[in-house]
């Protein structure tokens, strides 16, 4: 398998950013309106708000994403999108992702990075634990804007 890099989102690269993570969204749950604002412009509702996009690719091909979005406290910031292609997955992507993203929240000076998963994505509640993030009772840290959340987790840096 070739190595996975991670890059800054182009605008090039929003057809994938919306793609991959439609397919996970749609395979387990409903998109919901929160999901289409980012993934349909995903400079304006991320990016411009002071968050950032990563895109990870294998060849030049895009095959996952991760957003972190700037959060309502100062020096916390909102992971987001994380996605890897279905027929890829187990190939250390969604640990590149993640590792990448916790490098760009130090470099974005944060103190903590939180998330809001579902107890049904065991591996990537499995990646989160291993890169240190710790479990809260859903609604404990923030109110979720998700009807599918019933985890969420945060990561002090």
């Amino acid at each position: 398998m070739p190595p996975v890099s991670v890059q800054d989102f182009t605008s090039a690269d929003g057809p994938a950013f919306k793609a991959l993570n439609l397919a996970w969204i749609e395979s387990l749950f409903s998109v919901e309106p929160s999901d289409l604002a980012q993934l349909d412009d995903p400079q304006t509702n991320i990016i411009d708000k002071g968050g950032r996009v990563l895109i990870a690719h294998i060849d030049g091909e895009p095959v996952g994403t991760v957003g972190l979005i700037a959060g309502a406290t100062p020096g916390s910031l909102e992971l987001v999108k994380m996605s890897a292609r279905s027929d890829l997955r187990g190939q250390g992507i969604g640990k590149a992702l993640l590792a990448a993203a916790i490098a760009a929240a130090k470099e974005m000076n944060a103190k903590q990075i939180w998330l809001e998963s579902n107890s049904k994505l065991v591996e990537a509640l499995g990646i989160y634990r291993a890169h240190g993030f710790q479990e809260l009772a859903c609604g404990e840290y923030h109110q979720t804007p998700y009807s599918r959340c019933d985890v969420q987790m945060v990561l002090t840096l």
